[in-house]
Protein backbone atom coordinates (compact mmCIF):
# COMPACT_ATOMS: atom_id res chain seq x y z
CA UNK A 1 0.00 0.00 0.00
CA UNK A 2 1.26 3.51 -0.85
CA UNK A 3 2.66 5.17 2.29
CA UNK A 4 0.73 8.33 1.30
CA UNK A 5 -2.60 6.52 1.73
CA UNK A 6 -4.83 7.95 4.45
CA UNK A 7 -7.42 6.14 6.54
CA UNK A 8 -9.47 6.95 9.59
CA UNK A 9 -12.82 7.16 11.35
CA UNK A 10 -15.15 10.12 10.93
CA UNK A 11 -18.17 10.57 13.19
CA UNK A 12 -21.17 12.58 12.01
CA UNK A 13 -22.93 14.17 14.99
CA UNK A 14 -25.76 16.62 15.46
CA UNK A 15 -29.38 16.96 16.45
CA UNK A 16 -31.97 14.50 15.08
CA UNK A 17 -33.08 14.99 11.47
CA UNK A 18 -30.33 17.33 10.26
CA UNK A 19 -29.43 15.05 7.33
CA UNK A 20 -26.61 12.93 8.77
CA UNK A 21 -27.82 9.65 7.25
CA UNK A 22 -28.68 11.34 3.95
CA UNK A 23 -25.17 12.77 3.73
CA UNK A 24 -23.51 9.45 4.50
CA UNK A 25 -25.64 7.59 1.94
CA UNK A 26 -24.80 10.23 -0.68
CA UNK A 27 -21.05 9.97 -0.04
CA UNK A 28 -20.86 6.18 -0.34
CA UNK A 29 -23.34 6.12 -3.22
CA UNK A 30 -25.57 3.51 -1.62
CA UNK A 31 -28.37 3.35 0.93
CA UNK A 32 -26.78 2.22 4.20
CA UNK A 33 -28.74 4.21 6.78
CA UNK A 34 -32.48 4.82 6.72
CA UNK A 35 -33.87 8.34 6.58
CA UNK A 36 -37.10 10.04 7.61
CA UNK A 37 -38.28 13.35 9.02
CA UNK A 38 -39.14 11.77 12.37
CA UNK A 39 -36.82 11.95 15.42
CA UNK A 40 -34.82 8.89 16.49
CA UNK A 41 -34.72 7.44 12.98
CA UNK A 42 -31.10 6.30 13.44
CA UNK A 43 -30.81 4.14 16.57
CA UNK A 44 -27.44 2.43 16.12
CA UNK A 45 -23.91 3.53 15.32
CA UNK A 46 -23.84 2.74 11.60
CA UNK A 47 -20.64 2.27 9.62
CA UNK A 48 -20.25 3.27 5.97
CA UNK A 49 -16.99 3.10 4.04
CA UNK A 50 -15.77 5.46 1.31
CA UNK A 51 -12.58 4.40 -0.51
CA UNK A 52 -10.63 6.27 -3.18
CA UNK A 53 -7.04 6.25 -4.45
CA UNK A 54 -6.18 8.88 -1.86
CA UNK A 55 -7.57 7.15 1.19
CA UNK A 56 -10.40 5.46 3.08
CA UNK A 57 -12.96 7.23 5.24
CA UNK A 58 -14.93 5.08 7.67
CA UNK A 59 -18.04 7.08 8.51
CA UNK A 60 -19.86 6.52 11.79
CA UNK A 61 -23.42 7.80 11.49
CA UNK A 62 -24.79 8.36 14.98
CA UNK A 63 -28.24 8.71 16.56
CA UNK A 64 -29.30 12.34 16.85
CA UNK A 65 -28.18 13.84 20.16
CA UNK A 66 -31.17 14.13 22.49
CA UNK A 67 -32.13 13.59 26.12
CA UNK A 68 -32.84 9.92 26.81
CA UNK A 69 -36.34 9.10 28.12
CA UNK A 70 -35.99 5.30 28.30
CA UNK A 71 -33.38 2.55 28.05
CA UNK A 72 -33.51 2.60 24.25
CA UNK A 73 -32.75 6.33 24.37
CA UNK A 74 -29.87 5.63 26.75
CA UNK A 75 -28.51 3.03 24.34
CA UNK A 76 -28.72 5.53 21.50
CA UNK A 77 -26.79 8.18 23.45
CA UNK A 78 -24.15 5.62 24.45
CA UNK A 79 -23.80 4.73 20.76
CA UNK A 80 -23.32 8.40 19.89
CA UNK A 81 -20.77 8.90 22.70
CA UNK A 82 -18.86 5.81 21.55
CA UNK A 83 -18.70 7.21 18.03
CA UNK A 84 -17.20 10.45 19.39
CA UNK A 85 -14.46 8.56 21.21
CA UNK A 86 -13.65 6.36 18.20
CA UNK A 87 -13.28 9.24 15.74
CA UNK A 88 -10.17 10.72 14.13
CA UNK A 89 -12.31 13.59 12.78
CA UNK A 90 -15.71 14.92 13.87
CA UNK A 91 -18.34 16.38 11.57
CA UNK A 92 -20.86 18.55 13.42
CA UNK A 93 -23.89 18.91 11.18
CA UNK A 94 -26.80 21.31 11.42
CA UNK A 95 -29.42 22.76 9.11
CA UNK A 96 -28.84 26.27 7.83
CA UNK A 97 -32.44 27.30 8.51
CA UNK A 98 -32.73 25.73 11.99
CA UNK A 99 -32.97 27.76 15.19
CA UNK A 100 -29.99 27.39 17.51
CA UNK A 101 -31.09 26.32 21.00
CA UNK A 102 -29.93 25.18 24.42
CA UNK A 103 -29.45 21.60 23.25
CA UNK A 104 -27.12 22.79 20.47
CA UNK A 105 -25.18 24.77 23.07
CA UNK A 106 -24.74 21.62 25.18
CA UNK A 107 -23.52 19.62 22.18
CA UNK A 108 -21.01 22.29 21.13
CA UNK A 109 -19.68 22.56 24.69
CA UNK A 110 -19.12 18.81 24.66
CA UNK A 111 -17.40 18.90 21.27
CA UNK A 112 -15.15 21.78 22.35
CA UNK A 113 -13.57 19.55 25.01
CA UNK A 114 -12.60 16.90 22.43
CA UNK A 115 -9.11 17.12 20.93
CA UNK A 116 -9.63 15.72 17.42
CA UNK A 117 -10.18 17.97 14.37
CA UNK A 118 -13.75 19.21 13.97
CA UNK A 119 -15.48 20.25 10.76
CA UNK A 120 -18.70 22.27 10.72
CA UNK A 121 -21.10 20.98 8.05
CA UNK A 122 -24.03 23.28 7.31
CA UNK A 123 -26.80 21.45 5.46
CA UNK A 124 -29.67 22.79 3.33
CA UNK A 125 -27.67 25.78 2.10
CA UNK A 126 -30.32 26.49 -0.54
CA UNK A 127 -32.66 27.58 2.28
CA UNK A 128 -30.60 30.66 3.25
CA UNK A 129 -28.75 33.55 1.61
CA UNK A 130 -24.97 33.77 1.42
CA UNK A 131 -25.01 36.52 4.05
CA UNK A 132 -27.05 34.37 6.44
CA UNK A 133 -24.64 31.49 5.87
CA UNK A 134 -21.67 33.67 6.83
CA UNK A 135 -23.48 34.80 9.98
CA UNK A 136 -24.17 31.19 11.04
CA UNK A 137 -20.53 30.26 10.41
CA UNK A 138 -19.22 33.18 12.50
CA UNK A 139 -21.57 32.50 15.40
CA UNK A 140 -20.79 28.80 15.60
CA UNK A 141 -17.04 29.32 15.17
CA UNK A 142 -17.14 31.48 18.31
CA UNK A 143 -18.72 28.61 20.24
CA UNK A 144 -16.45 25.77 19.06
CA UNK A 145 -12.99 25.54 17.51
CA UNK A 146 -13.86 24.21 14.05
CA UNK A 147 -10.91 23.70 11.71
CA UNK A 148 -13.11 24.06 8.62
CA UNK A 149 -16.66 24.91 7.57
CA UNK A 150 -18.25 23.20 4.57
CA UNK A 151 -21.77 24.19 3.43
CA UNK A 152 -23.60 21.34 1.66
CA UNK A 153 -26.91 20.11 0.36
CA UNK A 154 -26.90 16.46 1.45
CA UNK A 155 -29.94 15.50 -0.60
CA UNK A 156 -28.66 17.17 -3.79
CA UNK A 157 -25.00 16.25 -3.25
CA UNK A 158 -23.86 19.88 -3.47
CA UNK A 159 -20.29 20.34 -2.16
CA UNK A 160 -20.04 16.68 -1.08
CA UNK A 161 -16.84 16.21 -3.08
CA UNK A 162 -15.36 19.29 -1.42
CA UNK A 163 -16.28 17.87 1.98
CA UNK A 164 -14.44 14.63 1.17
CA UNK A 165 -11.33 16.61 0.21
CA UNK A 166 -11.45 18.55 3.47
CA UNK A 167 -11.88 15.38 5.54
CA UNK A 168 -8.91 13.74 3.81
CA UNK A 169 -6.68 16.65 4.88
CA UNK A 170 -7.18 15.76 8.53
CA UNK A 171 -7.00 11.95 8.39
CA UNK A 172 -3.84 10.14 9.53
CA UNK A 173 -1.73 8.11 7.10
CA UNK A 174 -2.27 4.38 7.36
CA UNK A 175 -3.52 1.13 5.90
CA UNK A 176 -7.22 0.78 4.99
CA UNK A 177 -9.50 -0.84 7.57
CA UNK A 178 -11.70 -2.49 4.91
CA UNK A 179 -11.16 -3.80 1.39
CA UNK A 180 -12.04 -1.39 -1.40
CA UNK A 181 -15.32 -3.19 -2.25
CA UNK A 182 -16.78 -2.79 1.26
CA UNK A 183 -19.36 -0.05 1.79
CA UNK A 184 -20.64 -1.11 5.24
CA UNK A 185 -20.04 -3.63 8.00
CA UNK A 186 -23.78 -3.88 8.74
CA UNK A 187 -25.25 -7.39 8.28
CA UNK A 188 -27.78 -7.74 5.45
CA UNK A 189 -30.48 -8.79 7.92
CA UNK A 190 -29.97 -5.61 9.94
CA UNK A 191 -30.14 -3.37 6.87
CA UNK A 192 -33.29 -5.17 5.69
CA UNK A 193 -34.90 -4.71 9.12
CA UNK A 194 -34.07 -1.01 9.05
CA UNK A 195 -35.52 -0.64 5.56
CA UNK A 196 -38.81 -2.07 6.79
CA UNK A 197 -38.73 0.28 9.79
CA UNK A 198 -38.07 3.22 7.48
CA UNK A 199 -41.18 2.44 5.43
CA UNK A 200 -43.19 2.17 8.64
CA UNK A 201 -41.81 5.56 9.76
CA UNK A 202 -42.94 7.10 6.49
CA UNK A 203 -46.41 5.54 6.58
CA UNK A 204 -47.42 5.87 10.23
CA UNK A 205 -48.45 8.87 12.31
CA UNK A 206 -46.18 10.79 14.69
CA UNK A 207 -46.78 8.79 17.88
CA UNK A 208 -46.32 5.20 16.76
CA UNK A 209 -42.85 5.12 15.09
CA UNK A 210 -41.02 5.83 18.36
CA UNK A 211 -42.40 2.59 19.76
CA UNK A 212 -41.65 0.13 16.95
CA UNK A 213 -38.80 -2.23 16.23
CA UNK A 214 -38.36 -4.67 13.36
CA UNK A 215 -36.90 -8.15 13.70
CA UNK A 216 -35.99 -10.36 10.73
CA UNK A 217 -37.19 -13.83 11.67
CA UNK A 218 -36.14 -15.57 8.45
CA UNK A 219 -34.03 -14.80 5.38
CA UNK A 220 -33.69 -17.86 3.13
CA UNK A 221 -31.42 -17.50 0.10
CA UNK A 222 -31.73 -21.14 -0.97
CA UNK A 223 -34.52 -20.48 -3.46
CA UNK A 224 -34.65 -18.36 -6.60
CA UNK A 225 -36.94 -15.97 -4.74
CA UNK A 226 -35.55 -15.04 -1.30
CA UNK A 227 -38.03 -15.75 1.51
CA UNK A 228 -38.01 -12.98 4.14
CA UNK A 229 -40.17 -13.00 7.25
CA UNK A 230 -40.13 -10.02 9.60
CA UNK A 231 -42.00 -8.93 12.71
CA UNK A 232 -42.89 -5.33 13.49
CA UNK A 233 -42.95 -4.97 17.27
CA UNK A 234 -45.06 -2.25 18.89
CA UNK A 235 -45.97 -1.35 22.47
CA UNK A 236 -49.80 -1.19 22.42
CA UNK A 237 -52.70 -3.19 21.02
CA UNK A 238 -54.17 0.02 19.61
CA UNK A 239 -50.92 0.61 17.70
CA UNK A 240 -51.04 -2.91 16.33
CA UNK A 241 -54.40 -2.19 14.76
CA UNK A 242 -53.11 1.00 13.15
CA UNK A 243 -49.99 -0.74 11.79
CA UNK A 244 -52.11 -3.48 10.23
CA UNK A 245 -54.74 -1.04 8.96
CA UNK A 246 -58.23 -1.71 7.66
CA UNK A 247 -58.22 -5.06 5.93
CA UNK A 248 -54.42 -5.17 6.28
CA UNK A 249 -54.01 -2.10 4.03
CA UNK A 250 -51.31 -0.33 6.07
CA UNK A 251 -49.21 -3.47 6.53
CA UNK A 252 -49.49 -4.15 2.81
CA UNK A 253 -48.32 -0.62 2.02
CA UNK A 254 -45.30 -0.93 4.33
CA UNK A 255 -44.45 -4.34 2.87
CA UNK A 256 -44.75 -3.21 -0.75
CA UNK A 257 -42.48 -0.20 -0.21
CA UNK A 258 -39.95 -2.21 1.83
CA UNK A 259 -39.85 -5.01 -0.73
CA UNK A 260 -38.73 -2.56 -3.42
CA UNK A 261 -35.79 -1.34 -1.29
CA UNK A 262 -34.68 -4.80 -0.16
CA UNK A 263 -34.83 -6.20 -3.69
CA UNK A 264 -32.70 -3.29 -4.89
CA UNK A 265 -30.14 -4.03 -2.15
CA UNK A 266 -30.05 -7.80 -2.73
CA UNK A 267 -30.43 -7.55 -6.52
CA UNK A 268 -32.85 -10.46 -6.22
CA UNK A 269 -36.60 -10.90 -6.02
CA UNK A 270 -37.96 -11.46 -2.52
CA UNK A 271 -41.12 -12.85 -0.97
CA UNK A 272 -41.72 -10.63 2.08
CA UNK A 273 -44.12 -11.59 4.87
CA UNK A 274 -44.76 -9.12 7.69
CA UNK A 275 -46.24 -9.83 11.12
CA UNK A 276 -47.11 -7.50 14.00
CA UNK A 277 -46.61 -8.28 17.71
CA UNK A 278 -47.19 -6.28 20.88
CA UNK A 279 -44.44 -6.14 23.52
CA UNK A 280 -45.45 -3.73 26.27
CA UNK A 281 -42.76 -1.16 27.18
CA UNK A 282 -40.06 -3.00 25.21
CA UNK A 283 -37.95 0.15 25.07
CA UNK A 284 -37.37 -0.15 28.83
CA UNK A 285 -36.62 -3.90 28.82
CA UNK A 286 -32.91 -4.81 28.58
CA UNK A 287 -33.87 -8.37 27.59
CA UNK A 288 -36.07 -7.24 24.70
CA UNK A 289 -33.63 -4.53 23.62
CA UNK A 290 -30.93 -7.17 23.23
CA UNK A 291 -33.32 -9.43 21.32
CA UNK A 292 -34.13 -6.58 18.94
CA UNK A 293 -30.46 -5.75 18.30
CA UNK A 294 -29.92 -2.94 20.82
CA UNK A 295 -27.54 -4.07 23.55
CA UNK A 296 -27.67 -1.52 26.42
CA UNK A 297 -24.27 -2.66 27.75
CA UNK A 298 -22.50 -2.62 24.37
CA UNK A 299 -20.96 0.83 24.70
CA UNK A 300 -20.28 0.90 28.44
CA UNK A 301 -16.66 1.25 29.54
Amino acid sequence: MDNKFKSGFVSIVGRPNVGKSTLMNKIVGQKIAITSNKPQTTRNKITAVYTSEEGQIVFLDTPGLHRAKNKLGGYMMNAADSALKDADVLLYMLEANAKFGDRDEEVLNKLSSLKMPKILVINKIDAVTGEELLKITRELSEKCNFEETVPVSAIEGTNVEELIKVIMQYLPYGEPFFDEETVTDQPVRQIAAEMIREKALHALNEEIPHGIAVVIEKMDFNKKVVDVEATIVCERESHKGIIIGKGGSMLKKIGTNARFEIEKMLERQINLKLFVKVKDRWRDSEFLLKNFGYNPGEFKN
